[in-house]
């Protein structure tokens, strides 16, 4: 497979605050998938979730093999893309570690995965061993299916101080029960042109707060006539990415909490650079990859997996670019944020959950297998201990020698942790039509989220955050 292929198709692991929304990355592209969670919602009894994606259920299927005990047999995984490739290449390893097993992975297409997996679910039938599911979807899985994976606690549970908290968080219930083993992880800086940086006068270290980003947008537009970013014209995931920055998502201890002051906060930092001309507004993956390449605007504030995008589409951009932590909502607070990640958990369908569990660990929580993932397929690692890996403190040629992912790796650690639901997928839509109305219709912040905070109680008869 090329670097090109690579690094594009990576990014379909790579999922946003409220869904999987565009922009975002793949050959299809970041699409809205919400069919499949609407489904799960629908195949739900009655189910809710809870704080961390529901209560789980005290049947849940657990491991009772000896942990020490030989292993046997077939486990077969549902992936898509490099991350199929990379459990397939690994698979190898592990078969040649554990004679008598076999790895088989279905790239199953990312278009329809969560169609698949929510009707398997749901019928309780026709599942693999092992699937794929992006960390943001998990909980709502968990909470809607509470005995469709198996409670991998008994030996996972051990592991949770070598996987950042943020994502430890998505693999768990409100009892800290673990249904899955996180893989990759997307943390946010900003990627700025060095080039139009450079003409304005504009020093990227200096850019320590949001207000900075903002005033530093103006003096670089007078300078060079670009804008300061570009966002989705339909789907906006900026909005997402800055709340959890502040350490929220849609809900907070089970209430709705898109009203809050750290909501309107950054809905009405997205207002001020559109009220100041500062953003370019285009449609899709497809428009951000070619007006970024295009120089139409200076800073992406995204996640790490860019990178792929930057080195594989736009080479002929070499050294023209750098990266430096998200500017702060207030001074020396968080520097970063997330987009994207994955997990892998066993179902409780599986003939063979030992089998399965010991792949999934050989994958996941093992500091060789995930920095070479890194290396050779671009997942960036949830496992701390790979980013201890040599290859993170490389200078990047493509950076003009910056090491890029190292601060990445810093990063990784301080990644706020949020709250995941059930109704996750039910709120994000709700967002997407309040923030539209802000972006294209000037609508006051304050109000469109007000409205949208009693639309989300309304739909997931929650209470909202008084």
């Amino acid at each position: 497979m090329s670097a090109e292929t690579r690094h594009e198709k990576h990014h379909q692991l790579a999922g946003g605050q409220g869904g999987f929304r565009t922009p975002g990355p793949g050959p299809s592209r970041r699409r809205i998938l919400s069919a499949g969670l609407a489904g799960a919602a629908l195949l739900a009894t009655g189910a809710t979730g809870c704080a961390t994606g529901g209560g789980g259920s005290p049947d849940a299927k657990r491991l009772t093999g000896s942990p020490g005990a030989a292993l046997a047999g077939k486990v077969t995984v549902w992936s898509w893309d490099v991350a199929a490739k990379a459990m397939q290449r690994l698979g190898k390893t592990f078969q040649q570690a554990h004679p008598g097993t076999t790895v088989e992975v279905v790239d199953i297409g990312y278009d329809n995965a969560y169609d698949k997996i929510t009707v398997g679910l749901g019928a309780g039938s026709g599942l693999p061993d092992i699937l794929t599911v992006e960390g943001h979807k998990l909980p709502s899985y968990i909470g809607n299916f509470p005995n469709a994976l198996v409670d991998l606690t008994s030996r996972a549970g051990s592991l949770k101080s070598q996987f950042p908290e943020s994502s430890w968080h998505t693999v768990t219930d409100a009892k800290g029960r673990v249904f899955a083993l996180p893989w990759d992880s997307g943390p946010c800086a900003l990627f700025y042109r060095r080039d139009q940086f450079q003409q304005a006068g504009i020093d990227p270290a200096a850019l320590a707060t949001w207000d900075d980003y903002v005033t530093a947008g103006t003096t670089l537009k007078a300078a060079t006539g670009r804008k300061l970013l570009i966002l989705d014209s339909k789907q906006d995931t900026f909005f997402g990415q800055l709340l959890q920055q502040q350490g929220q998502s849609w809900f907070v201890d089970g209430k709705v909490a898109v009203a809050t002051p750290a909501a309107e906060r950054a809905l009405t930092l997205i207002k001020h650079l559109v009220d100041r001309d500062l953003v370019d507004f285009e449609n899709g993956w497809d428009g951000l990859v070619s007006g970024t390449h295009d120089g139409k605007a200076a800073t992406t504030p995204t996640a790490a997996w860019w990178d792929g995008t930057l080195t594989a589409e736009m080479a002929d951009l070499s050294g023209k670019f750098g990266v430096v932590p998200l500017p702060a909502f207030t001074p020396g607070g968080a520097r970063t944020s997330n987009s994207g990640g994955s997990t892998l958990c066993v179902t409780a369908q599986s003939g063979n959950p030992e089998t399965a569990w010991a792949f999934l660990s050989f994958l996941l929580a093992d500091k060789a297998n995930q920095a070479s993932m890194m290396r050779d397929e671009g997942l960036f690692p949830a496992f701390l201990p790979a980013l201890d890996d040599p290859y993170f403190t490389q200078p990047a040629p493509y950076y003009a020698g910056q090491p890029a992912m190292q601060l990445f790796a810093g990063l990784a650690r301080a990644i706020p942790t949020v709250e995941h639901t059930a109704d996750d997928s039910k709120a994000g839509d709700i967002v997407t039509t309040a923030v539209n109305e802000v972006l294209h219709n000037g609508a006051d912040p304050g109000t469109v989220l007000r409205s949208a905070a009693r639309q989300i109680a309304t739909a997931t008869g929650r209470q909202p955050v008084s």
